[in-house]
C-alpha cells in the first residue's frame, strides 16, 4: 500500500474511499475523497483494501518530462505576462509530501491550467511565493516593478496570480503606483486546484482574456457568481473581498462590477468608463511610507491606552475607520486633534459596507472636522490606508488627496448599482 493508491478504508462502521496520501505521523492514514477533501483516520482498528494500484500518482506526473507544455510562439497572438506571489491558483498537491507547491512559471501555468493554450503567448515570472497575508509593501513594490518590466519589454497584457485574502490591498497598490497603458488583471482561486469546485481554470482564462481586452487598468478577475458562467472584473481600488471562502467572493463595493468576461463566449464587457489601452505612458512611482496605520473605532475603546499607543507609534498617516457618517468617541477626538497638530495626516473612512462620509451633519463630526480630520469620501479603508502611504511618499499634499479620486477609489457621488 503506497500513496497513490486507490483505497477503501473502513474503521468503526464508517467506509471511506479515495486516494492514500501521505501521513505526517505514522498513527493516521489520510485519504482524499473524490469530492476533493481529506480525511484523518487512525489505523488502529482500520481495514483497509487497495483497490487500484497508483491509481493518482501526481509526483510522477510532475517529474514526466512528456507531461511538460511546450510554449511555441504565435505572431497572431498577444503576449501576456504571468506574475505570480503565491496562492492556489497554479498550484497541484504533491503526493510525495501532501502539500499544495506552486513551482511556477509559464509552463507550470499551462500544465495546470491546459485551457490557456492557444490563447497568447506566455512569459511566466515569480515576484513572491508566500501566503497573501504574509504580503508587505515590499512585496507590493517589487511586484510593480515586475510588472512595469514585463510591460516595457513589451507584454500587451500582465495577470498577477495571488492570494485572495489580500488581493484588494495588492490591486490598490499598485493602481496608485503604476500608471499603465494595458491592462493588468489580478486573479486568484478560492479553492485549490485538486478539488473539483475549484475555480482555478475559469479565473484564469478570464483573466488572460481580460488582460487582452482594452481596459488599462488594474483589475481583479475572480467568479461573479457561484456558476462556471462568467468572471467579474472589478477595479482594484473599489473592491473587496466579502466572503471567506464563496467561489463569488469578492465585490464592488456600492456598484456593480466594472465589466465581465462570459466564460462560453470569451467576450470582455465593460459597463462604465475607462481608462483605455494606450491612454497613458508606463511610468512607475513606487515610494511607499509605511509610516501609516488604520485604526477601526469601536465602542468602549480605551482612549488613553489607544491615545498612548498612537503618540508612542510615530506615525505619518492615520486612517481610522469610523462609524456611520464618520465619527468617533467625543472623547477621542482631541487624541486626533494632537496627532494632526504633530505633522500626522488623519482622515475618515466608515465602516459602512457602502455610502460615504460626511461629517457636517453632526456635532462629533464637525468636531472632527476643526480638529483637522479630512474625509475620504466613500473610500474603502484598507484602500484608504493604502493610498495615504502612497500619497505621504508622492505628493506635496497628501492631506488634499484623500479628498480627491486619483485612480477611481472616490466617487463623486454615490449612486447605487452604478
Amino acid at each position: 500500500m503506497n500513496a497513490g493508491d486507490r483505497v477503501r478504508v473502513e474503521r468503526a462502521g464508517v467506509a471511506n474511499e479515495g486516494v492514500l496520501m501521505p501521513s505526517s505521523t505514522p498513527e493516521h492514514l489520510v485519504v482524499k475523497l473524490d469530492g476533493g477533501y481529506n480525511v484523518g483516520i487512525d489505523r488502529d482498528d482500520a481495514d483497509v483494501e487497495v483497490l487500484e494500484r497508483d491509481a493518482y500518482d501526481v509526483a510522477e506526473a510532475q517529474t514526466d518530462s512528456s507531461s511538460a507544455s511546450e510554449i511555441e510562439f504565435d505572431d497572431d497572438l498577444p503576449t501576456v505576462s504571468l506574475i505570480s506571489t503565491g496562492g492556489t491558483i497554479a498550484s497541484t498537491v504533491d503526493y510525495r509530501t501532501g502539500a499544495v507547491t506552486a513551482q511556477f512559471d509559464a509552463e507550470d501555468v499551462l500544465r495546470a491550467v491546459p485551457d490557456l493554450a492557444g490563447r497568447a503567448n506566455y512569459r511566466g515570472r515569480v515576484v513572491a511565493n508566500i501566503l497573501s497575508e504574509n504580503a508587505t509593501p515590499a512585496v507590493w513594490t517589487d511586484l510593480a516593478e515586475a510588472v512595469r518590466e514585463e510591460i516595457a519589454a513589451g507584454a500587451d497584457g500582465v495577470v498577477v496570480m495571488h492570494g485572495t485574502d489580500t488581493m484588494q490591498f495588492s490591486a490598490s497598490a499598485l493602481s496608485f503606483m503604476l500608471e499603465t497603458p494595458v491592462p493588468v488583471v489580478f486573479t486568484g482561486s478560492q479553492r485549490s486546484a485538486d478539488r473539483p469546485s475549484s475555480d482555478n481554470v475559469m479565473n484564469a482564462v478570464c483573466a488572460v482574456e481580460a488582460a487582452k481586452s482594452d481596459c488599462a487598468e488594474v483589475l481583479v478577475c475572480m467568479h461573479a457568481t457561484e456558476s462556471d458562467d462568467a468572471c467579474a472584473l472589478h477595479r482594484g481600488t473599489r473592491v473587496r473581498k466579502n466572503h471567506t471562502s464563496r467561489r463569488d467572493a469578492f465585490e464592488t463595493v456600492g456598484a456593480k462590477p466594472l465589466g465581465e468576461v462570459d466564460y462560453d463566449t470569451e467576450e470582455v464587457r465593460f459597463r462604465r468608463d475607462h481608462a483605455e489601452r494606450g491612454d497613458v505612458e508606463l511610468s512607475l512611482s513606487p515610494d511607499l511610507s509605511e509610516d501609516v496605520d488604520l485604526l477601526k473605532f469601536t465602542p468602549g475603546m480605551d482612549v488613553e491606552r489607544y491615545g498612548e499607543f498612537l503618540k508612542d507609534a510615530d506615525l505619518d498617516g492615520l486612517v481610522v475607520e469610523g462609524t456611520g457618517l464618520g465619527h468617533v468617541h467625543t472623547d477621542f477626538i482631541p487624541v486626533l486633534e494632537d496627532l494632526i497638530a504633530d505633522g500626522v495626516v488623519v482622515a475618515m473612512t466608515s465602516q459602512c459596507l457602502d455610502g460615504r462620509v460626511c461629517d457636517r451633519v453632526y456635532d462629533t463630526g464637525r468636531d472632527l472636522l476643526d480638529a483637522g480630520v479630512v474625509e475620504a469620501g466613500d473610500t474603502l479603508p484598507g484602500t484608504a490606508k493604502v493610498k495615504l502611504m502612497w500619497a505621504l511618499a508622492n505628493l506635496d499634499d497628501p492631506a488634499s488627496a484623500m479628498t480627491r479620486s486619483l485612480s477611481g477609489e472616490l466617487r463623486e457621488r454615490s449612486v447605487p448599482w452604478e
